[in-house]
């Protein structure tokens, strides 16, 4: 399939905000009117879909059919350039079955979150060959403090034709939508090296566990040569390097195995006790993975600041003892 590649964002641009997870009702006004004026700030007009703050108590988020319809809206209209999804959550696979694929490769532009949304992103790329953005929520630019590094590759990511991937100086894993005066940050030690070498593919991935939602379907993309960027939540607490294990060998015990020729792995949250020893214990227990390059706790996944990077766009990575090149291009 031939890969699309959506207009690049200007200034003035139009971004439509909908919920295809869980609903924008769930955030805090006061978050929401400064996310609005963070991207203003930014010279980028905000609109809302029509159906984003609806609400199904069961599964905090709109009905598939509001959902879909917010979606293929955003992508019809010709006055909206960007799509931001609202916030996370477990449910955006529910709507994969109603997308008008042929809609959205007719209307092409970009779409960016991450978490949950992995699905959509991997699916809208599998079905149309559209490159999709895994980066910031509309959510997260509620944030007052360290959102810089965020929105500086988010803008670098989705105006330039290929960039280098940079570490960020600090880095936090606090409620920062609770208290936004009380705020933790940490030096970041940056991107470690479990496997030297040198490697280049087409990304995908985002959010593990939600990416194993598609082994299987239609929607799981099909490339030959992959470099995989892959991260997952605190949800297992001190059982995170278990249910990171399993889900890795799964997606391994797929034909994606031998398409895999290099791996960036996102920093783990703090409750997830997660270390250099531990991370270096997994992978050697993947004898598959011995002769690709792999690195670990680079800037994305549920810490923040993150960088945004593209699904379906091409990584070059040279990871040698002198330097450790990821460059992004052909996005």
């Amino acid at each position: 399939m031939k890969k699309i590649i959506p207009s690049k964002l200007r200034k003035k641009d139009s971004i439509m905000v909908i919920a295809p997870s869980r609903s924008l009702s769930i955030i805090s006004e006061e978050n929401i009117k400064q996310a609005k004026k963070t991207i203003e700030k930014m010279d980028y007009n905000v609109f809302i879909a029509k159906n984003a703050y609806k609400n199904n108590e069961t599964y905090n988020c709109a009905s598939i059919e509001d959902r879909i319809n917010d979606l293929h809206a955003a992508f019809k209209d010709k006055s909206i350039n960007c799509i931001l999804t609202a916030i996370g959550g477990y449910n955006s696979n529910q709507i994969l079955n109603y997308i008008d694929y042929d809609l959205i490769r007719k209307n092409p532009k970009i779409i960016c979150g991450f978490s949950d949304i992995t699905a959509l992103l991997n699916a809208i790329y599998a079905k149309t060959g559209l490159i999709t953005y895994y980066g910031p929520h509309f959510s997260t630019f509620g944030m007052k403090k360290g959102l810089e590094y965020t929105k500086e590759n988010f803008i670098k990511c989705l105006t330039s034709e290929q960039f280098n991937i940079n570490c960020a100086k600090e880095y936090s894993d606090d409620a920062w939508y609770l208290n936004q005066n009380k705020r933790k940050f940490i030096a970041n030690d940056g991107i470690k090296v479990i496997n030297y070498g040198k490697a280049s593919g087409t990304i995908l991935g985002g959010n593990l566990d939600t990416f194993n939602l598609l082994i299987g379907t239609d929607y799981m993309p099909r490339d030959d040569e992959i470099i995989l960027f892959i991260e997952d939540d605190a949800l297992s607490g001190d059982h995170f390097i278990n249910d990171f294990d399993r889900d890795l060998e799964s997606l391994l015990q797929t034909d994606m195995l031998k398409k895999i020729k290099g791996i960036v792995v996102g920093r783990a949250q703090l409750v997830c006790e997660m270390n250099d020893k531990k991370w270096i214990e997994l992978f050697s227990n993947k004898k598959q993975l011995k002769n690709i390059p792999i690195v670990f706790n680079a800037d994305f996944g549920h810490t923040t600041p993150i960088f945004t990077f593209p699904i379906g766009g091409t990584c070059e990575m040279d990871i040698n003892k002198n330097e450790i090149s990821i460059k992004i291009l052909n996005h």
